[in-house]
């Protein structure tokens, strides 16, 4: 089998952890990101691919490295235009490979699954009945009456006696409380998890079928994927369920009821009753309590104590510049207030205080109208991209280890409690010439403190030349 592992997502529901630019698959809420474990685990089927946003591509090596995964084929999509054409584009790219014929299985990136054992057990028994023509889909036994989830109802009877084969009868949107209790009693509907295996022949006939004129544009996708922007320039934004699953008949789509310890992580509730199950009520934390208030949960990245007095079924969430609190049972409406920020055009909810880089990590200290900070680390043997700034100088302080600096191509030999200056518009990288990682203090003083006030004139990971802004401002 051909793993797919299909990566994208806005970064809403678990906000603040997850913003636009650091979507929920690469938080790492479980000690390890979403996405990695996912890599992890359907790499036993086979060697994986991956395909995300162009957008994401920066966090996506950064990530794929960490899990140690051998990735096969990464599809960066110029646009996100929902599951059907990642779905579509993935199966024609492997049939212009020649693996017309082999099963592929269809994996969301941002899914939590506690027993692995039986998850393997139910996608091998799915991918012997796809050899056989059909597309399978495995769908989770509900053990509550769940309103996020979509269901799939199932076939009363199993297709083949004694089998844990079923046919799909119909999909059902997400439904109201009263509609879920009825489907919790019937024992005929499934969460619909949104995994799908099938052979690469059957997906692509089924949108010749259902989507014709998707197929024919995907049908003029390049091998390698140099026209990749003109295909997507005209897929349709739609998902895989509309686009083919609900149209297939019970005789070409079949279910597996699963138990997986499945969680589509789709809330703070949903983290919350994740670690609630293992005895936990916090984490990253310590809460103190006058005793008489309970039923909590306490997420934090900062470290700071959380206390609460008098106070009952609160979610907290603890980041370095927001703070959520939700009464638990609401926390799906934290995608409220998102859309009220990118209203606002708020940073908020665009990025976090922090971001990986090919060469390391930074963590925003302070950002202000006439000076901004960071804590940078530089991993052992790397260093940033030759560069300058057109609207801001910057003061380092070595907090930690050693290495060079390139200062308008002089070099500086710098360790902890070294000070360079770096003016406005020379150039400059720092190296760390160690197996060990090298830390300092950015201190920034100017008009524009942006990401993109930058011009690069050489660096190790192939990222596009850019104009800074004051440049921009030139032209």
């Amino acid at each position: 089998m051909i793993p797919i592992v299909l990566s994208g997502g806005s970064g809403t529901r678990l906000w603040p952890i997850s913003r636009r630019k650091f979507p929920k698959q690469f938080c790492e809420i479980f000690n390890e990101s979403l996405q990695n474990l996912t890599l992890k685990r359907v790499s036993t089927l086979g060697n994986p691919m991956l395909v995300t946003g162009q957008d994401l591509k920066t966090l996506t090596e950064i990530h794929i490295k960490k899990s140690e995964v051998n990735v096969r084929q990464v599809l960066y999509e110029p646009k996100s235009k929902n599951t059907g054409p990642a779905v579509l584009v993935a199966c024609e790219w492997l049939k212009s490979m020649g693996h017309e014929n082999e099963c592929v299985g269809f994996f969301p990136a941002d899914h939590l699954i506690q027993d692995e054992e039986e998850f393997l057990s139910a996608v091998k028994l799915a991918q012997s009945v796809a050899e056989s023509g059909k597309i399978v889909t495995l769908g989770v036994r509900p053990t509550y009456p769940e309103t996020g989830y979509g269901y799939i109802q199932k076939t009363k009877k199993s297709l083949q006696e004694g089998s844990e084969i079923f046919g799909v009868v119909q999909f059902h949107e997400k439904p109201n409380l009263e509609t879920a209790k009825k489907f919790l009693l019937t024992q005929e509907y499934l969460w619909n998890a949104g995994i799908f295996i099938g052979r690469v022949k059957d997906f692509l006939s089924s949108f010749e079928k259902f989507q014709n004129d998707m197929r024919s544009e995907a049908k003029k996708l390049k091998s390698d994927l140099s026209n990749l922007l003109e295909v997507y320039e005209k897929m349709p934004n739609i998902s895989l369920d509309y686009a083919i699953m609900e149209k297939l008949s019970v005789d070409q789509l079949s279910v597996v009821p699963v138990d997986l310890g499945w969680n589509d992580v789709g809330s703070w509730d949903a983290v919350a009753d994740h670690f609630r199950a293992r005895g936990l009520s916090s984490k990253g934390t310590t809460v103190l309590s006058t005793g008489t208030d309970h039923n909590h949960f306490v997420f934090s990245q900062t470290g700071r104590e959380v206390a609460l007095v008098e106070v009952d079924n609160l979610i907290v969430v603890d980041t370095a510049d927001t703070l959520l609190i939700a009464s638990k049972g609401s926390s799906q409406k934290v995608r409220e207030i998102v859309d009220q920020l990118n209203q606002k055009k708020s940073k908020l909810a665009e990025e976090p205080t922090f971001e990986d880089r090919p060469w390391g990590h930074f963590q925003i200290l302070k950002d202000t109208e006439h000076f901004k900070s960071k804590v940078i680390q530089v991993w052992a043997k790397s260093q940033i991209s030759y560069q300058s700034h057109g609207k801001r100088a910057e003061h380092w302080i070595i907090t930690q280890g050693k290495g060079e600096v390139v200062l308008n191509d002089q070099i500086i030999p710098v360790q902890a409690g070294s000070h360079v200056h770096i003016p406005l518009g020379a150039k400059h990288r720092i190296r760390n010439t160690t197996d060990h990682t090298l830390e300092f203090v950015e201190v920034q003083l100017g008009s524009y403190f942006g990401e993109d006030d930058i011009v690069r004139y050489s660096d190790d990971y192939n990222r596009a030349p850019t104009k800074s802004v004051a440049n921009q401002a030139e032209e």
